[in-house]
């Protein structure tokens, strides 16, 4: 079996890649998605705020992902359900995709690019070394918003939550609307992990407390969670000994950071990057192997759903580009893009300026709140961009537009830099 564009991972960015793909010309266009359904992880955001950009109105999850479904159907793109991609390579230069169902059993076939869409997960409680036993009642925050939201199960009446990252905050409202009691969300970092709006409309509008600079320290119980120990941390997050606070509960929930889903990049060689978890890619978000693109939230973790579609339409449309021919294999004009100041990295990671469009739009987070700050872009030290930008946070993306116009030939360096105005 081959195909033109196999896309793997069904939610936002496999929807978006997949509808830009078709309509850039490319006539093959497959789908795969591991659930029984296309949508991803929307199906369970029932909250509104999405679309803003892309639509210029708020949507829930669910009618987000719908518009584009639509849209997919409408292009005649089929989707298998049910398939799970268990393995990426290469043979005789081609990319091979092999998946497992169960209406086609097992499949491998040729691709003649692949747009890796596969999003991301939580990270679990092995990852954070949190002291006490397993007792029930402790759940990823993503994992109890399913459960509330697709299945009409209330985890828990008690809850705290560890972490401010944007899934915990909008649980923490959730909880409370279904009849839990919110304590108090921690935070290890002095900053939240989410977006401003999710801070005010989910704790602040409920009096929800959140403790920067906090942790669980110890969690009790033997059959079911019956209170944390959450303390204050240093400046290296170590817990200050006498600031321990016991809180009675029966529920902790986690939201301690999304990890990008790369186990079938690795497996098939592709570049990652240490920063983001996600894969290295230049600017036609083409990664270290020629025809495997990445966009999404595999690609770094994203904070609106509408970046993520509009990264996906581009990456989408590069695959397209490809299996027709029209972009040629990396060049020896790419020009690295370095982080400076408080940006953590970019993405893209290289320029080639002879291939990429008239603007390329590099999205990057910066490592601490700035406030009275700038973003400057420096081609070989040149300045050729800068922007106020009153106030930059770890938990939103910041961007900065390139322009073509900027480079000549032989340019060596592209630093986009990020920090207070001097």
């Amino acid at each position: 079996m081959k195909r033109e564009i196999v896309i793997i991972g069904g939610g936002p960015a496999g929807l978006a890649a997949a509808i830009a793909a078709k309509e850039a010309g490319a006539q093959d266009v497959l789908i795969l998605e591991r659930e029984q359904e296309l949508g991803g992880i929307l199906n369970q955001c029932i909250h509104n705020g999405f679309g803003l950009h892309t639509f210029k109105e708020e949507l829930t999850g669910p009618e987000y992902a719908a518009r584009y479904i639509e849209r997919a159907k409408a292009l005649n793109i089929p989707a298998l359900l049910g398939a799970t991609v268990i393995d990426l390579g290469r043979e005789n230069g081609a990319l091979t995709v092999t998946f497992v169902s169960r209406s086609e059993g097992l499949v491998r076939m040729e691709a003649g690019a692949v747009v890796l869409c596969m999003g991301c997960r939580e990270r679990p409680r092995g990852a954070l070394n949190t002291p006490g036993t397993r007792p029930a009642g402790i759940f990823s925050a993503g994992t109890a918003q399913r459960l509330v939201n697709r299945e009409g199960y209330l985890p828990g009446r008690e809850v705290v939550i560890l972490g401010s990252g944007d899934i915990g905050l909008i649980m923490a409202r959730r909880m409370t609307l279904e009849g839990a009691k919110v304590k108090c969300v921690a935070e290890l970092q002095p900053y939240s992990g989410g977006l401003k709006r999710n801070i005010v409309q989910c704790l602040d509008d409920y009096g929800i407390p959140l403790k920067l600079s906090h942790t669980v320290v110890d969690i009790r119980g033997k059959e079911r969670v019956e209170g944390v120990t959450i303390a204050a941390v240093d400046d290296h997050l170590k817990p200050i000994p006498g600031t321990e606070e016991d809180i009675p509960c029966d529920t902790l929930l986690l939201s301690v950071g999304l990890i990008p889903e790369n186990e079938l990049s690795r497996q098939v060689g592709v570049e990652i990057s240490p920063a983001t978890n996600g894969p290295a890619v230049n600017e036609s978000l083409e990664t270290s192997i020629p025809g495997v693109f990445a966009c999404g939230n595999v690609l770094h973790v994203h904070d609106l759903v509408d970046y993520v579609s509009e990264e996906a339409a581009q990456a989408g449309r590069n695959a397209a580009r490809f299996v027709a021919g029209e972009i040629g294999s990396a060049s020896d004009d790419s020009v690295k893009l370095i982080p400076g100041g408080m940006a953590r990295y970019t993405v893209p990671v290289s320029v080639s300026p002879r291939r990429m469009a008239e603007q390329l739009t590099v999205r990057f987070r910066v490592k601490d709140t700035v406030r009275g700050g700038v973003i400057r872009v420096l081609v070989d030290g040149e300045e050729k961009l800068r922007r106020r930008r009153p106030v930059m946070a770890p938990g939103e993306m910041e961007q900065a537009v390139l322009k073509k116009e900027w480079f000549a030939g032989g340019e060596k360096q592209i630093e986009i830099w990020a920090g207070k105005e001097e």
